[in-house]
């Protein structure tokens, strides 16, 4: 399939360049690439917050319907200047 995309200037002849040096075209090396973008997307492992519980019970009561605004206004109280 044939698409136009826009490359940096210099991207674009270190790239010419670099195909040139190893006997290949711009397109097999934008292709490879590519592929190799789209395989380490796939293989990488999906982020994961880690537990970090203090064995709390959780919001106090007093708390469970505040905004998150009204919750960092209270984290941060002591620290506004």
């Amino acid at each position: 399939m044939k698409t136009t995309i826009e490359i940096d200037d210099r991207l674009l002849r270190e790239a010419r360049k670099l195909a040139a040096r190893e006997g290949t075209t711009l397109r097999a090396l934008v292709e490879r690439g590519l592929r190799r973008v789209l395989a380490d997307r796939k293989s990488a492992a999906p982020f994961k917050l880690r537990q970090a519980s203090f064995n709390g019970q959780g919001l106090h009561p007093e708390m469970r319907d505040a905004s998150w605004d009204e919750l960092r206004d209270l984290v941060y109280q002591d620290r506004r200047a």
